[in-house]
């Protein structure tokens, strides 16, 4: 009799063995599929890939922005003078020029500021050049006469600067421009003048 229940419990006990067994088999065999991804351990998704997902169209979406924004800067504000005069440079090749601004103005300009909305005026950055560049947009056309004044002082300036020190330059400059177009004005001293000229005249009239 106790061999027979013996007999049952080294039974009952091997089958409890036996599926234990077969629980671990079926818990790694579920690691191991996961695992045929990439070797890792870890799946491998759609997103994963290089160049496709979320990530590679963030990255190309990002490029096209730049780009955009590269463009915008290029392009200069027509609408100012210092626009105008920037968009100028940028198409006609000039000597290194610095803008006269503040206290000086008055140094080299005799004019009213209260006759001109706004004005942009470059100058050569070294004394060896007579090369200059001027946009004034008056308030009103009937005061052009008045900044035309002004202009021809100032070149009538420049020449005497330059008549005894580079008479190269000294022609240059008698040889400047005054052109008029709405309620704008150019000034200009360049070999260049008729492009510049040119330029001036289609920024204008947009």
């Amino acid at each position: 009799m106790k061999k027979r229940i013996l007999n049952m419990l080294s039974i009952v006990v091997l089958g409890l063995a036996l599926t234990a067994c077969g629980s671990n088999n079926a818990g790694e065999g579920g690691n191991n599929g996961s695992n045929t991804g990439n070797g890792s351990g870890n799946a491998v998704t759609e997103t994963d890939k290089p160049g496709e997902g979320t990530n590679g169209g963030d990255q190309g979406e990002a490029d096209k922005d730049n780009d955009a924004e590269q463009n915008d800067g290029d392009a200069a504000d027509v609408t100012t003078t210092s626009g105008i005069v920037d968009a100028i440079l940028n198409k006609v090749e000039q000597p290194s020029l610095m803008p006269l601004e503040g206290d000086a103005v008055k140094d080299f300009y005799n004019f009213d500021p209260a006759l001109v909305e706004e004005f942009t005026i470059k100058m050569p950055m070294m004394n060896v050049k007579t090369n200059e560049i001027a946009v004034f947009k008056v308030k009103d056309a009937a005061d052009i006469p008045a900044i035309e004044k002004s202009i021809d002082d100032r070149a009538a300036q420049v020449q005497k600067q330059f008549e005894t020190y580079l008479p190269d330059q000294y022609e240059n400059a008698k040889n400047y421009k005054v052109v008029k177009e709405g309620n704008y004005v150019l000034f200009v001293i360049s070999e260049s003048a008729d492009a510049i000229i040119e330029q001036f005249q289609a920024l204008v009239k947009q």
